[in-house]
Order: structure tokens, then sequence, then C-alpha cells
């Protein structure tokens, strides 16, 4: 062959792969698309209707009221702009928005893996992101999941590396993908301690520790100060919002749960176990030649340093939620979205250097989530079809009261224009937006009776009160919150019941036999005299 043609022969082979890569990924996008779609239409449930309520304030505006809400601004920005570009804040055009951060993981995923730890790996971690039901879930949910795991995809590999292979040129990516995921998630702190625990580990063990930590200033310094500016309303909101709503997670029960949740139950779940913690069980026993003395991090292959600092992120971080929620509860299985990430380029190595046996694996787990059950995503909450039913009866001027104030936002999105709104903790200036300060000692100190009475007194004969309830028969109600409201709820019912200026005139929906909806339950009330 000659000079000239082994160069043409290299660039055609080259674009042979390139294209193959192409159309594959691209029959993932085109697959996922259609997995991720099933319920776009599906209507919102409480957490939805704060999104859209926060997101429709002018832009400006969205940083200073989530000093109420408690979470970082990102997502609500991008959805206020979202909203702008689509024209309008209807389910499917907000989903829309999700969904493209779910299909966005997919080449994502596969180009993390494939410079972490080859082909293999990239086409198993883009399997993997393509049917993930998680990201499938929260494709179909006008929330910040789907965003918040793309960026731990980001940050965790981006670190990997830089701090384990030592690709010095993809430290301005970890700074900025670090300091989005916390601007995305609060949760994002906890995947930055955990990255902080690989870097010390890798730090102790290198044999010329000054350039590593000169990275590892320059990198983590460069991420502290574009998040500088949230760090005053972080402060603030860990002083006076939090999550009252949850209760302290068991470490093993809660935790377990809560990963069988990411990966769609039990059996995926325990194939993932054993195929891909045999494949890294495997890699991670490897080692590379000593220079001198024992073997030391850098000694090791350099998917098993990649794996090793991934997985000590996803664990010590974790860890970290979990004592941090045993001091202020903030636990919730979809907060484990700031690590989906990581753990699906873990999943992928360990599926990679478990073989044939990674295959089988790799197939189990496909056939399970190939049925993400998104049929549930139409039940998320009954308060559309709840909304339906009532809007009839209420003319401008009404009253609406949420015993459960956190649905406020949500029930103003689907009833109609021109009603005025309250909680159980009195009137409410702005109902698309669930003031968090202090809310439990708000919701403490406002006694029913008192605050019906002061309600009463701005309406006149002949308006309506609706009153809106939690279905109290769906859930457990032991959180300080939500033990609170499921009081709160029956009290408001029996004083409106017993006043004697209102008459009670229409209570929907009205229960059957049948399983019980998740949602609300509201009640019309006339006023007399």
């Amino acid at each position: 062959m000659s000079a000239v043609a082994w160069p043409v022969e290299r660039l055609r082979a080259r674009e042979v792969r390139i294209s193959r890569v192409a159309i594959g990924l691209a029959g993932l996008l085109v697959g996922s698309f259609f997995l991720r779609t099933t319920a776009l239409h599906a209507h919102f449930w409480i957490d939805e209707g704060l999104s859209v309520g926060i997101a429709s304030h002018h832009l400006s505006a969205i940083p200073g009221i989530l000093r109420e809400d408690g979470s970082p601004p990102l997502y609500y920005l991008l959805l206020h702009v979202w909203m702008s570009i689509i024209g309008g804040d209807g389910e499917a055009r907000t989903h829309a928005l999700s969904l493209a951060f779910s299909l966005i993981c997919i080449p994502a995923a596969f180009g993390a893996a494939w410079r972490l730890f080859g082909t293999r790996a990239a086409w198993i971690a883009g399997v993997l992101a393509a049917l993930s039901p998680f990201l499938t879930w929260y494709a179909q949910e006008t929330r910040m999941y789907s965003l918040v795991a793309l960026l731990s995809l980001c940050a965790g590999a981006t670190f990997a590396l830089v701090f384990a292979l030592g690709r010095r040129q993809w430290l301005p990516a970890f700074s900025v993908s670090l300091a989005l995921l916390l601007y995305a998630h609060n949760w994002g702190l906890f995947l930055c301690a955990g990255t902080l625990a690989a870097f010390a580990l890798i730090l102790l063990d290198a044999r010329e520790r000054r350039p590593l930590l000169r990275d590892g200033l320059i990198g983590y310094g460069a991420a502290l100060v574009l998040y500088a500016p949230w760090l005053p309303s972080l402060l603030f909101q860990s002083e006076h919002t939090g999550a009252p709503w949850a209760n302290a997670p068991n470490l093993w029960h809660d935790t377990l749960h809560a990963l069988s949740n990411v990966l769609a139950g039990t059996v995926p779940a325990m194939a993932i176990l054993l195929t891909a913690g045999s494949g890294l069980i495997a890699l991670l026993s490897m080692r590379g030649t000593a220079i001198e003395g024992r073997a030391r991090f850098q000694d090791r292959p350099p998917q098993a340093r990649a794996a090793l600092a991934l997985g000590v992120m996803i664990v010590t971080g974790i860890f970290f939620a979990w004592v941090a929620s045993q001091i202020t509860p903030a636990w919730a299985n979809r907060y484990f979205a700031s690590f989906v990430g990581p753990l699906l380029l873990l999943i992928s190595v360990g599926l990679t250097y478990a073989r044939r046996f990674g295959l089988v694996g790799l197939a189990i787990v496909a056939v399970y989530w190939l049925n993400p059950h998104t049929g549930q995503i139409n039940a998320k909450s009954d308060a559309h079809n709840v909304a339906i039913l009532v809007r009839d009866t209420l003319k401008p001027g009404d009253l609406v009261v949420s015993t459960h104030p956190e649905q406020t936002p949500l029930m103003y999105y689907y009833l109609p224009p021109g009603l005025r709104y309250a909680t159980s903790m009195g009137p409410v200036s702005d109902p698309r937006v669930m003031n968090w300060v202090d809310a439990l000692d708000r919701l403490k100190a406002a006694g029913p009776k008192r605050t019906e009475r002061k309600l009463l007194k701005t309406m006149r004969p002949g308006q309506r009160l609706l009153l809106v309830q939690p279905i109290l028969r769906t859930a457990r109600w032991g959180a300080p919150w939500t033990k609170l409201v499921k009081r709160r709820s029956v009290q408001w019912e029996h004083a409106l019941d017993g006043d004697p200026r209102l008459e009670r005139t229409l209570t929907a929906p009205v229960f059957g036999y049948g399983p019980l909806p998740h949602g609300v339950r509201a009640i019309v009330y006339t006023m007399r005299y």
C-alpha cells in the first residue's frame, strides 16, 4: 500500500466508525423518545404546580421567590425561558423540557463512558441511559430531576477524567458542571461531598501531591466562585425552610429502597448487583505494575481508577445525605437523581468487565426496563379532575381554602381565574408560590376557628367557599408537617360544617368502593348570610 493510500484508508475507517456510532445513537434516541412520551400529557401533581407557578414569574424575580421555596434557581430559570419560547405552560409543553434533558443523557453517557472505559462500556451506558425507568418517569414530569441526572453525569465523569485519569483539559468542564449541579438541586452538595472524599483518597495515595492539590484547588475553587452568589440564599433557606414533610431515613432500609427505586425494582437491582458487581470486583482486582514499594492508586489500570472514584463518590455522597437527613430530614427517592449519572457509568463498566455474564445481566435489566409502568404517571394526582367537577359552581371573588397548603399553586393552575386563595394559615397573596419560611411554626400558630372567622368576614351572602383537602387515607402522614396538615384538614371540615352561616352544597369526588386516588377532595360551601 502506498504512503498516500494508508492515511486515506484510515480516514475512511474512521468515517465508517463515526457513521456507525451516529446511527446507533440515533436509534437509541428514537427508541427512548417513544418510550418516554407515553404519558407526556399527564396532568400535574403538587410539585409540578409549584414548578409552573414559580417559573411563571418574571425572570429576575425567580431567585428571590425561591428563598421562600427552598430550592436553587437553575431549573426554574430554564423553565421560564422554555415556556416563553414554546408559548405556554401546558402539561405536554413543560414536560418536553424534562424529556429533552433525559434524551441528552444518552449521548452524554455514551461519550463519558467511552472516554473513561472504552467502546463496549460506552454502548452499555448508552443503552442504560436510553432505557432507565428513572429517567423515563422524570422525562414526563415538570420537575428538575432529569436535568439533575444529566448534570450529575457530567460532574461525575469530568471528576474521574481530571483526578482519576489526570486529563487536566477537562478541569473547566468539571468546575462548570459541578456549579450547575449545585444550582439545580441542593442534593448536589452531597455528590460534591462525595467527590471530595474521592479526591482525598486519590490525594493521600498519590506520589506527587502538589500538582494534584493544585488542580483540586483550581477546580473546586472555580466551582465555589460560580456558586458563591447563591450562598446567602442557601443559608437563609437552611435556617427557615427545609423539608418538614419528610422523616429521618433508616440507613439500610430507606437507602436500599431508594436505590431499588432508581433501578426500577428488586429484580433488575439484583441482576445489576450480581453481574455488574462481579465485573467491578474483577476490575478492581487488577493491579498495575508498582514503580516502587506497594501499589498506589495511580498504579491501577485507568478503568479501575475511574470506577473506584465513581464508587467512592456515590457511596460517601449517599452517606452524607443520610447523615444530613438525620439532623434536618430532607430525604426522598427522587432526590437520588443527584447520583443517577455516576451510578449509570459505574454499572456500565461493571457489566463490561463481567464479560458474557454482564451481557446476560444487561438483557435481564433491559427486559424489565422496557416496561417502566409510565401509566402510573397519569395517577399522580386527581387535582385536574376535581377542578373540572367544581369549577362551574365558582365565580370570580369566591374563596378557595387549601388545608394542604402546598396544593395551592396546583389548584390555582387548574381552577378558573378571578378566585381568591387562602390556606389553613390564612390569606395567600400569591397563590402561585408556596411560602415554606417557618411554615411549620406558622401552621401550628394558626388556629382553625380564628382563621376561619377572619376569612368569612371577607365573604358576602351567596359567595362560595371551596375547601380543598388531601385524601388522607392514601398516605401515612407521619412527618411533623404532614401530621399537622392531617389534623388541620379534619378540624377545618368540622369547623365549616358546624358554622350556621355556611351551607354544604357539593362534595367532589364521591368515592365508591374502589381504590382511592392520590390528590385532593373538595367541598363547596355557600355563604347564607
